[in-house]
Parts: structure tokens; sequence; C-alpha cells
């Protein structure tokens, strides 16, 4: 009887990580617009990082993992004294950037927050410029952390922009691993070969599933997995430049590769007219549009899809807060990923859960007339039972014309509309809000507010004087791109 065999042929690496890395090693980032919002985007994670400090769920997993640990260059974490390897400081630093689900954001096919990969460029960047001083060579500088991260946005970004990992149940943050692995194994000195063989380890890593952020499993895991998806980044780049072997076939693979394995659903019946086609599809090239593109979290510590709401329950706040107990129903319409992330009824068991429900997101700002982190907590929440009154109150509706601009990239809407009916048979008008604070189209009213809210932070953890020195590099395009990486983390050590 014969049997089927293998074919023992190895194959060259897939086209997708040979983009990656070809990008990685010859784009030239020319686009003044880019850089000077990676310079924004860098105040911004950092200053999201800064204040997570505060809330002892998050510093608590801060740290070496062997107390007591003594690392020789080590990699500094923002707004602590921890000096750590850089592949627990990129958990760490990845861990404070994400706490508060406050750091940038993408909206695509697929979701995720580009900024997570500072994590690992920031850790790596930092413990070799100190070991280049150390051998009488010159440190990295801040530019190439500026180039990195818009690089690492891009990567991260324009794969999301047609193939959509949620619909079969992948986290996000797998698109961190592998933006991190290509720009830090590139920072490491790796060549072609060595970025392409750290892709593809990436890639073989598989994904995290997306249960701790969707009810009835929504958790704090959501807090700190693009920080584990950062180191894991390093510690891949790191191997791979000790010389391990990449997996050229680790996405086509028959049977055993990424597409087959993982991305076998009917997740295609959307993004491609084949459904048979298990491939990731690719609309544009890699370049700077994402970074160009990239939407901040300004106004509201909240899950992106629920911005707009929150803004619109900002502006009928003073028409209802001496009405709350008169409220008939409240109606939500918005779009179709606002629908299937954070729409949820029910009990809301921890802050995690409430930073992912549309609902409680919308009722906290039309009750006080803000949205702020600490509004997520148990005593908070226990406190207020008004929050859950409302909630109860509300009907979503998904509107066809906001899905539609939300996926029209001449758009990249994440509109949402609400209305408050009273038992008077009264109601308010319809507030519709189609681009938050943080979208490209209202750039010149975000960004001020964008710094307003990095000072605000470093005076959380920082004196005023310190605080002066570091917004005031930062505000200076030239003198931080020209400032060495140590020199730069050395005004975030506690």
């Amino acid at each position: 009887m014969s049997v089927n065999v293998d074919t023992n042929q190895r194959p060259d690496y897939d086209q997708v990580i040979q983009d990656i890395a070809d990008y990685v090693i010859n784009y030239e980032i020319k686009s003044p617009e880019a850089l000077d919002t990676a310079r924004n985007c860098l105040m911004d994670t950092l200053g999201c990082g800064l204040l997570s400090l505060k809330f002892p769920e998050c510093s608590k997993l801060l740290g070496p993992i062997v107390i007591g640990t003594q690392v020789p260059n080590g990699a500094r974490v923002p707004g602590t004294s921890f000096v750590l390897d850089p592949v627990k400081a990129a958990w760490d630093i990845g861990c404070i950037i994400r706490w508060l689900d406050y750091n940038d954001t993408w909206l695509a096919a697929e979701w995720g927050h580009p900024s997570d990969n500072l994590a690992g460029i920031l850790a790596v960047a930092d413990h070799l410029s100190q070991v280049r001083i150390s051998q009488g060579k010159q440190p990295l500088k801040m530019r190439e952390v500026l180039e990195s991260i818009i690089m690492a946005h891009e990567i991260q970004g324009v794969i999301a922009l047609e193939n959509s990992f949620n619909r079969v149940g992948l986290c996000h943050v797998l698109l961190v691993r592998v933006a991190s692995v290509a720009v830090v194994t590139k920072i490491m000195g790796g060549d072609r070969d060595v970025i392409m063989a750290a892709i593809s380890q990436a890639w073989v890593d598989g994904s995290a599933l997306r249960t701790y952020r969707h009810a009835p499993n929504a958790g704090s895991r959501k807090s700190w997995a693009a920080g584990d998806a950062s180191s894991r980044a390093v510690r891949l780049a790191d191997i791979s430049m000790r010389g391990e072997m990449g997996i050229p076939g680790v996405l086509s693979a028959k049977q055993w590769g990424f597409y087959d394995v993982l991305f076998s659903k009917t997740v295609v019946d959307q993004q491609l007219k084949d459904a048979s086609k298990r491939e990731f599809s690719f609309p544009q090239a890699y370049g700077t549009y994402v970074m160009e593109n990239v939407l901040f979290k300004i106004s509201f510590p909240a899950e992106f899809h629920a911005q707009t709401a929150c803004e619109a329950a900002v502006t009928l706040h003073p028409m209802v807060r001496d009405r709350l107990d008169d409220i008939e129903k409240i109606v939500i319409r918005t779009h179709d990923s606002a629908v299937r992330i954070i729409s949820k009824v029910g009990p809301l068991a921890n802050p995690a859960d409430r930073d992912h429900c549309l609902q409680y997101m919308t009722a906290v700002p039309l009750i006080f007339g803000d949205l702020v982190a600490e509004n997520y907590e148990d005593s908070f929440h226990n406190d207020n039972p008004i929050i859950d009154e409302l909630r109860d109150k509300m009907q979503i509706e998904e509107v066809p014309q906001f899905c539609d601009d939300y996926y029209n990239p001449e758009k990249r809407s994440i509109a949402n509309a609400l209305q408050i009916f009273f038992k008077d048979g009264t109601y308010t008008e319809e507030v519709v809000v189609e681009y938050p604070v943080g979208h490209r189209r209202r750039r010149a009213e975000g960004i001020p507010l964008l710094e307003k809210k990095f000072r605000s932070n470093l005076k959380t953890r920082f004196p005023i004087k310190r605080c002066a020195a570091i917004y005031a590099l930062c505000k200076d395009q030239q003198k931080l791109e020209a400032t060495s990486v140590n020199e730069f983390m050395d005004l975030f050590v506690i």
C-alpha cells in the first residue's frame, strides 16, 4: 500500500515576512507629519504609563522576577526606580502603557493599540545605549526611537486594515509581537535574514485568545497582554540574534501553518471574496500612513469605540443631571464593532469589565459630566447605583451608515449617537459625534488637549521642575531627536 510522504524542500520565507523585513531595513522616514505625530505619540504613551502607576493593581505586577536582581546596563521603567533586563523591562513598560486603556488606537478590520510597541523599543534602546557607552561607542538617539515607533505602528496597522483576527477569536496583541520583533531586531543590529527569522518566530507563537476582553470573562489580563507580547518580541529578537534558525513557511505551510491552523474560520467571508483563500490581504504597501492617521485617546480612558458616545454624554449632561430619575429610556445608536466588543448587560465584575462596557462608559459622563480612570474602581461603582439603573434603561441600535463610514478608508469615523427620553414624553435632541477629538480630522483641536493630558500625567510622578524639563524636551522636535536614549530615560527615573 502506498502512502503520501512530505516533500522536504525548505521554502523561501513567506512573502508577508519578506515584505516586513524589507520595509524595516530599506524604508526611509521622510514624512514630517509622521515624525511630529510620533513625537506626540511618545509623550502621550509615556504619560499614560505614568498615570497607571497610581493604581496598585498595576504596580504590584512590576519589578524583577527575583527580588534584588542587579542588571548591569539594565533598562529603566519610566516613573519607577526599576532597572531590569530588557525582556522584563518591556513587560513592565507595556503593562503600564496599556493598563488604563488610555493610549492610542487603530481601528480597521482588526483593532489594536500600536503604541504598545513602544515598550520593547524603549527597553532595548535604553539597554543598548548604555552598553554602547560602556564600550566607548555612541548611544542610540531618540530619532531612531521615533522612526521605530512609526514603523511598528505601520506594520501593525497595515496588517489590520483588511485582516480580522478578532473574527476567529484571536487577540490583536499578536500584531504587537510581530511589529515589535521586526523593529527591535533591527535596533539590535540584525540583518535581513535575522529579522525574517525573528518575525517567523513571532508568527509561530500563534495568538492569545480574546476571551479576557469579552463578557462574561473580561478581566485585567487585557491590561497586561500587550506588555506580555512586547516582552516576548524582545526575547525572540534576542534568540534570533544568537543565530536561531527561522521557520520560513510559518504562515503558508499546509496543515501546520498559521493560515490553516488559526486563520481558517469564516473570517474570510467578510475579508475575501474567496472564502477558501486562507491568507492575509493587503490593500497598500508599508509607509507612514498609520502614524499619520492614528487615533489618540485624549478625553477619556475608555475603549475607543465608546469615545464619541462619551463626548455625546458630556454634551447632554447639563440637560439631564437634574432629571436622572425621570429618564424612561436612553437610545445609543452605534456601529457594529462597538456592538460586538463593548455592548453588554448584567453585572460588571471588575474595572476591566467596566471600561469595556459601552453602557457604563456612557452612563458615567451622563451623570457626572466626565469620565476618569477612578470611575471604574469598585468603590466608585458601588457608591453610585444610579449608574446601573441607567444602564438598564439603555437601548443599543446598530446603524448601517455608521458601519459603512467606520470601514471607509476616506472617513474611518467612529460614530455614536445619544438621545434621552423622559417619562413625561419629552426628550433631548439626538447628539451625534462622528469623529472623536483624537481623530486626524480634529488634530488642531486635539493636540493642545493631548499636551495638557501629558503635563497632567507628568505631575502624578515628578516634581514641577522635572515635569517642565521633560515637557520642554518633548515639545522640541529637533532637540528630542538629537537626544541620546539613555539621557532621555534618565529623566523618567524616580
